[in-house]
């Protein structure tokens, strides 16, 4: 279900365990390094020549016992400044201890590295990328491959150091697994959601009320629907304004429809309610959501416009707020580029500012909570760059809710779900939000 991701620190701590540290760092620098090297060669089986730049740190030390190894198995190999003629770089230059920006020297042979047209190996994490965030504060290598020690660093997993990582590959080099504060989510937490079971009635399978729809925006609160009905909810009903429930009717058959002034009931006889997708921003919206949010004891997703200069809210009940940065980045004064580049920091404002679960969206989903690390599902999956994956988000989150599913879990759940769901409907080319929602059954197949 979870993978350890680790930081810096966790990651020293982990090499200090190892018995007689400090005199065995050079059995562990032969074991990085000819990990290294024999990575390298299956991966470029061609390559004739391989060139390692290399620092004064342990990193550089594990770079030049790949170049050892590579000579002794007969390849040209050579630790220089700058790469020349290589048709791989090894980047050796930072390890996990990095942080920063690099030094000018350092930053020149950075951009020597990624302008030298070769495929580059990263030894435990590019250059230049904070392997205890993912931050990249100033030059960072590009690599191809990533070969990293002992387990992922958050760096690698988190953007937009995961952008520079390219595939990353685990060596073991002997040392003992360990905790972590942050953690990656496996496809295997899908086994938490309940399925239905012989017994059930549609509310005991969970009941979901969606609030939004306003009119030209109903298609967001259908796909939430829809995604919560595919997602194994048993009841869905929609609340929006008068206006819109003809043309709901027709999009979502299997929902009931309320009408928007009925929100207050009809969250009160859901097990979870989702409120935000096309909801709009009127003042009357904003007061539905602060009604609902501190008056029901119904757990409840909060996105789209319900987001919307959102501020902080007494709730008992499990809350998950889903933004995507442009929205985070609002909750918490900052533009998206600055959530862009700082995830974990961005997250880790939002979940204390508003005491609940934070789903920030992204080609690495992040989800954190009070008193909790980040988990993270990694893995690009192109397909979801387009309009109305977040309300198919928003409808799996609250149908896992509706299940009695613990929200941070329930978030996490989600979107390794809408992941699956959308590589199982991905054709290279055209995915939209609703080929998410049908794949949706079939994401959990390898499971039951």
């Amino acid at each position: 279900m979870f993978e350890p991701l680790y930081s810096a620190e966790e990651m020293r701590a982990a090499e200090e365990a190892y018995p007689g540290y400090p005199q065995t760092v050079p059995e562990l620098m032969d074991r990085a390094g000819r990990a290294v090297a024999e990575r390298a060669m299956a991966r470029f089986p061609d390559a004739r020549r391989f060139e390692a730049v290399c620092g004064q740190g342990s990193n550089g030390g594990d770079g030049r016992v790949a170049v050892d190894v590579l000579r002794a198995a007969g390849r040209e190999a050579a630790a220089v400044d700058s790469p020349g003629e290589a048709d791989v770089v090894i980047d050796a230059l930072f390890g996990t201890g990095f942080h920063g920006e690099p030094r000018s020297e350092a930053a020149q042979q950075i951009e020597a590295i990624n302008a030298s047209g070769a495929p580059v190996v990263a030894v435990d994490i590019p250059s230049g990328v904070n392997a205890s965030s993912g931050e990249v504060a100033g030059k960072a290598v590009r690599a191809e491959v990533t070969v990293t020690m002992h387990g992922w660093k958050t760096g690698l997993a988190v953007a937009p150091g995961r952008f520079h990582a390219g595939a990353v590959v685990v060596a073991d080099i002997g040392l003992e697994p360990s905790g972590t504060r942050d953690r990656l989510v496996t496809e295997e937490i899908l086994g938490l959601v309940p399925r239905k079971e012989a017994g059930d009635n549609k509310y005991s399978a969970g009941s979901v009320l969606v609030v939004g729809g306003s009119r030209g925006m109903t298609g967001a609160a259908a796909l939430a629907a829809r995604a919560a009905f595919r997602a194994d909810a048993g009841y869905v009903a929609i609340a929006a304004p008068r206006e819109s429930l003809p043309v709901l009717e027709t999009l979502v058959v299997e929902a009931v429809k309320r009408p928007l002034e009925q929100a207050f009931d009809a969250a009160g006889r859901a097990s979870a309610f989702a409120i935000g997708p096309g909801l709009g921003r009127a003042e009357d919206a904003k007061a539905l959501v602060r009604r609902l949010l501190e008056e029901t004891s119904v757990p409840a997703v909060v996105d789209a416009d319900a987001l919307y200069e959102l501020e902080p809210f007494r709730r008992e009940a499990p809350t998950v707020l889903t933004p995507h940065s442009g929205e985070l980045g609002r909750l918490i004064g900052e533009d998206s580029s600055w959530v862009d580049a700082h995830r974990i920091e961005a997250l880790a404002r939002t979940v204390e500012r508003f005491g609940c679960v934070v789903l920030l969206k992204g080609a690495d989903t992040l989800v954190g909570a009070p008193g909790e690390g980040v988990l993270v599902r990694a893995g690009n999956v192109a397909g979801l760059a387009t309009a109305g994956s977040g309300d198919v988000l928003t409808g799996i989150t609250a149908a896992f809710l509706s299940k009695g599913v613990d929200a941070r879990l329930a978030a996490a759940a989600a979107s390794v779900a809408q992941a699956r769901a959308a590589e199982l409907a991905w054709a290279g080319r055209g995915l939209v939000a609703g080929d998410v929602v049908e794949a949706l059954p079939d994401a959990f197949d390898d499971l039951d």
